[in-house]
């Protein structure tokens, strides 16, 4: 419950910060680094520091920082992301407060309960095994599909000439949202080493976090209107999978399965 405290804290701190500027968009930078200080706060009260917590702590800083730079940049300068803005509107009056629980509350609670996989792989002291070795293996390749994932939609953004131009080449060729599965991904691979360790309860963190992933705020919520606001997306729909990599369909297969 330590771990909890220390993360509602941050959360506070940065409720504070976001009434000041007016934009709570700053949670998502700081959702990565809640998890790891959820992590960080267990393993510091507790000792640990076996061969299973050492490499936990260097996956999870390894993610945690490298998120949270990555939306610092592509956030700077923006303002208010438009789904914040959103919620805003719908919470008017008195959303500077409501936002403590809206947002910052809610993002709290969730970092402490995606965080649980971590927190139980480590406190095993189990030797390293195959398991082990699986969860390295599958919490790399998510990895590998959310840092490039981000890098090929950054560098798209910089280099795109029409307003209306749509992403469907890379990684985005085979799923509409690369950094997303590949997100999911690497919360299973801790779940894996959450397994070794016997702690096979902790599936509730990736079958939450890849909820909120497809049908909470990821996918569903992207892609709410999207289509309406950029019609180009909608083929791109119609031809590519929403989530898992998969080939994408022939532009008249998909036309024809569509109705068209």
């Amino acid at each position: 419950m330590t771990a909890l405290g220390i993360v509602a804290l941050i959360s506070m701190v940065a409720w504070g910060y976001s009434v000041v500027k007016r934009d709570v968009s700053v949670v998502d930078i700081l959702w990565s680094l809640m998890i790891l200080a959820s992590l960080s706060a267990y393993l510091v009260f507790t000792g640990i520091n076996g061969a299973r917590a050492t490499l936990l702590l260097a996956l999870v800083t390894l993610w945690a920082l490298r998120l949270s730079i990555h939306i610092a940049i592509r956030n700077h300068g923006e303002g208010e992301d438009r789904r914040y803005q959103q919620i805003r509107s719908n919470n008017q009056p008195g959303f500077w407060w409501k936002s403590l629980y809206i947002v910052f509350g809610l993002q709290a609670f969730l970092a402490w309960i995606i965080s649980l996989p971590a927190v139980a792989a480590t406190a095993s002291p189990a030797p390293l095994g195959w398991l082990d070795l699986a969860a390295l293996l599958v919490w790399t390749a998510g990895m590998i599909f959310e840092v490039v994932g981000d890098w090929q939609l950054m560098r798209f953004q910089k280099e795109k000439r029409a307003e209306n131009a749509v992403l469907d080449s890379g990684l985005w060729r085979y799923t509409r949202h690369p950094n997303y599965f590949g997100e999911a991904l690497l919360w299973w691979g801790i779940y894996l080493f959450a397994l070794a360790a016997g702690a096979w309860w902790a599936v509730v963190s990736p079958l939450l976090m890849t909820l909120l992933l497809v049908r909470v705020s990821g996918v569903a919520l992207l892609e709410k209107d999207i289509a309406d606001r950029r019609p180009a997306y909608r083929d791109y729909i119609e031809r590519t999978s929403a989530f898992i990599p998969a080939p994408p369909k022939p532009r008249a297969a998909a036309s024809v399965e569509n109705g068209g």
